[in-house]
């Protein structure tokens, strides 16, 4: 490794270690039990918020991740606390799947079985076996798969549902925000099943988990993207009719490594040829149309209107996608752009003042401070996982 790849690793360690500090400090819940829902920008806690699901399964993914890599014991005490709190609370022992949000105290408060939550509860048990070999978790883990797929999979049409009420029937409002459209499929819930699929089967690898990967590896090149454009549409009718014209770029970039993430996991070495090859052409469109010339990544676009708001995710995920691409072509000019993402996220994203990373800022890099700094749905997965992907994939 040269010397300027090895600082770079340097850097980024100093940050995960800045932003498990944040979390470990601030958001367990010394009255309730479990983590805080809500830390606004200045790092004031709310008491009484709510509990998400894909908050805390994303803190279960985030601290059992960073233990993995690190071995630092803080962050398995924090990942022991998180597993405890979400096999308890979240859990819904009477009809089974994850509940979407609980009360402060630990009650649900909305039943409703989103297949997005389900995912994400699979991906942070998964990578909380991988830290602990803890088999109750990995148990649970393919519980929630087997749930995914007989309650969710589409058997006609392919793909996944959106979302079930709590006793697993239909929803007219299966929408997983209020803005997102009400269409039976999206792109994002198949992200992030993908994503907790190849996570599950690095540690179980069942046939027919494979073959689910499989699947949804073909959903998203025949189905998702956009062939000509190498983006991805949106939202989708049961039969996949396309139901949305946004182009969402930190989704691009981001589902371009983990769609070659998980045809490497799955050892499909033709499939990991057509994967990758779709994968530089999704990042060269995210670099051309959505990138500002300081390196950062617009949010979206959709027809002539650019959102030109930068928000915290979409530039971490850039960081791996662009190192992605550089380790697939050989390209510099890809590790040349995640340098550029990481520097803009550093004098900009980065609060140095109260911790952690602004939710977002606007086209000149002003942070709007009105926004979460933990909360339903800004968490601790997207950074820490940029910076663990990235060093181990540089540290190869």
């Amino acid at each position: 490794m040269n010397r300027a790849l090895s600082e770079f690793i340097e850097v980024q360690e100093k940050e995960l270690q800045n932003i498990m500090n944040f979390w470990l400090l601030n958001t367990p819940d010394q009255k309730n039990g479990g983590f805080v829902g809500t830390i606004d920008s200045y790092g004031k806690v709310f008491e009484g918020t709510s509990k998400g699901a894909v908050l805390n399964a994303r803190i279960l993914w985030s601290f059992s991740a960073a233990y993995n890599y690190t071995g630092n014991k803080h962050y398995l005490e924090m990942a022991d606390r998180a597993f405890q709190y979400f096999s308890k609370y979240f859990i819904d022992k009477k009809h089974g799947g994850v509940y979407w949000e609980l009360s402060s105290d630990g009650k649900p408060i909305n039943k409703r079985k989103q297949a997005y939550a389900q995912g994400f509860a699979v991906y942070g048990l998964s990578e909380y076996y991988r830290a602990t070999g803890h088999e109750q978790s990995l148990l649970m883990a393919q519980e929630l798969f087997w749930i995914i797929e007989k309650k969710f999979r589409d058997k006609t049409n392919g793909g996944y549902i959106e979302a079930l009420d709590e006793k697993w029937m239909p929803l007219d409002d299966m929408r997983l925000s209020l803005k997102d459209a009400n269409e039976p499929k999206s792109m994002n819930t198949h992200l992030h099943i993908l994503e907790p699929y190849t996570n599950l089967y690095r540690c179980w690898k069942n046939p027919i988990l494979g073959e689910s990967i499989r699947g949804l590896i073909r959903v998203f090149l025949d189905k998702i993207i956009d062939t000509k454009t190498a983006h991805f549409n949106l939202f989708f009718a049961y039969k996949w009719e396309v139901k949305s014209t946004a182009v969402s770029y930190g989704h691009d970039v981001e589902g371009s490594w983990l769609l070659a993430e998980a045809a490497e996991v799955l050892g499909d070495k033709e499939l990991m040829v057509e994967v990758n090859q779709m994968a530089i052409r999704m990042v060269d469109a995210a670099l051309s149309e959505g990138t500002d010339c300081d390196g950062s990544l617009f949010n979206e676009r959709d027809g002539e209107h650019l959102d030109t708001d930068k928000h915290w995710w979409p530039q971490a995920e850039a960081m791996i996608g662009y190192i992605n691409a550089w380790q697939i072509s050989g390209q510099a000019k890809y590790l040349d752009e995640a340098e550029k993402v990481w520097n803009f996220i550093d004098k900009k994203i980065i609060d140095h003042q109260n911790g952690e990373w602004f939710w977002r800022v606007d086209k000149e890099g002003n942070p709007y401070l009105n926004e979460d700094k933990a909360g339903f749905w800004k968490c601790p997965y997207h950074n820490t996982r940029a910076i663990i992907e990235i060093c181990n994939r540089l540290k190869d």
